[in-house]
């Protein structure tokens, strides 16, 4: 829940901007005023989304210095200009006065850009591997399958080009839709390829720069994941322990504990999505050996020795977590595991970075 607050007095409820749910400190009239204890606000006001209106429409409540604001935090975005109805604007009324809300970060417009951005590219490596699909099974429904190596390799490649030739076995309608088809992949690559180019020159600015640094040295993120943990959290220290961190992410387990037995589902999924996947990428790479590869070699000059300590200790135990969990589990879920063994090894670093600067 995002809130602003100011000094006790007046409570306003907000939902985005449509809809204003109150209770006033000050009596209202008998026909107005609600219980002390009441679980309805005292009046709701519906107001147009105009940021004047709304400003002046607070200022007849009271002195700013005697108000608290609420917002409903959702993945629309922070702007305030969300429709929210009656309903809505009641109860986030009645759960901010019992103090039932939990506090969130808000980023600024400019980091919530970059992140989008961010964002974006995720998008198209899913939309990459949906258009890769649909090429290779138009071809397998024509009895044509690749089996002379890995898929999407240049030899791949060229196999797929030699198809989309006039020459090639297909038919004329079928080479105009495969190679429809096959441009689909390589057009969605080249624009992903210029988006980790904006990605890497803003990884560079000093709003980020020391973040993504750190976060490379570990094993597993490259620019992009450490640039998808860098822009989704912002402030690392705001969660007051590891565990809180694993929840944000949604790598804890579900529990349907009854009296005094205990039992422990699969994690909640709860949490921020991007990051989980990102994590869950990187741990992939500690079912290897510990190694310090060229380019892990790269990304850890000039770091902090206890960070790149830290990273070390982390591939020693993440590695070990997860055969002794892959030996009776799917290496799927032994996976998850390790991602959330990688969270603590990142909070304790990342919680000691300074104070986030804005960026842009």
């Amino acid at each position: 829940m995002d809130t602003t607050q100011w000094t006790p007095g007046l409570t306003i409820c907000q939902c985005r901007t449509r809809r204003i749910a109150r209770r006033s400190s000050t009596p209202d009239p008998p026909s107005r005023v609600s219980p002390p204890k009441h679980p309805a606000p005292s009046k709701v006001d519906k107001l147009a989304y105009d940021l004047k209106k709304l400003r002046r429409y607070l200022e007849r409540l009271g002195p700013v210095a005697s108000l608290q604001a609420c917002d409903e935090a959702s993945g629309a975005g922070s702007v305030l200009q969300r429709k929210h109805d009656k309903y809505d604007a009641s109860q986030l009324a009645r759960l901010f006065r019992a103090g039932e809300f939990t506090a969130v970060h808000i980023p600024s417009e400019a980091g919530e850009r970059v992140r989008d951005l961010v964002r974006c590219r995720s998008t198209f490596q899913r939309e990459i591997l949906t258009s890769r699909h649909y090429a290779l099974k138009f071809l397998a429904r024509r009895g044509l399958v690749y089996r002379e190596g890995t898929p999407w390799r240049q030899p791949h490649y060229e196999w797929l080009r030699r198809l989309a030739r006039a020459e090639s076995s297909l038919a004329a309608e079928d080479r105009i839709v495969f190679g429809e088809y096959l441009a689909l992949p390589e057009y969605k690559l080249s624009r992903r390829d210029e988006l980790d180019r904006q990605i890497a020159a803003l990884a560079l600015t000093p709003a980020l720069a020391p973040k993504v640094a750190r976060l490379q040295c570990f094993r597993g993120l490259d620019t992009h994941g450490a640039m998808a943990l860098a822009t989704e959290l912002a402030d690392w220290r705001r969660f007051g322990s590891a565990r809180e961190l694993m929840a944000y992410f949604g790598l804890v387990p579900l529990e349907h504990s009854s009296w005094d037995r205990q039992r422990r589902g699969s994690i909640t999924k709860a949490g921020n999505s991007h990051v989980r996947h990102v994590l869950v990428q990187a741990a992939w790479s500690y079912r290897f050996a510990p190694k310090v590869g060229v380019a892990l070699k790269r990304r850890q000059e000039g770091q902090d020795p206890r960070v790149i300590a830290h990273a070390w200790k982390a591939q020693h135990r993440a590695h070990k977590v997860f055969h002794r969990l892959s030996a009776a589990r799917p290496p799927q879920v032994a996976v998850v595991a390790v991602a959330r063994e990688l969270v603590g090894f990142l909070w304790a670093v990342m919680r000691e970075e300074p104070a986030p600067l804005a960026v842009g």
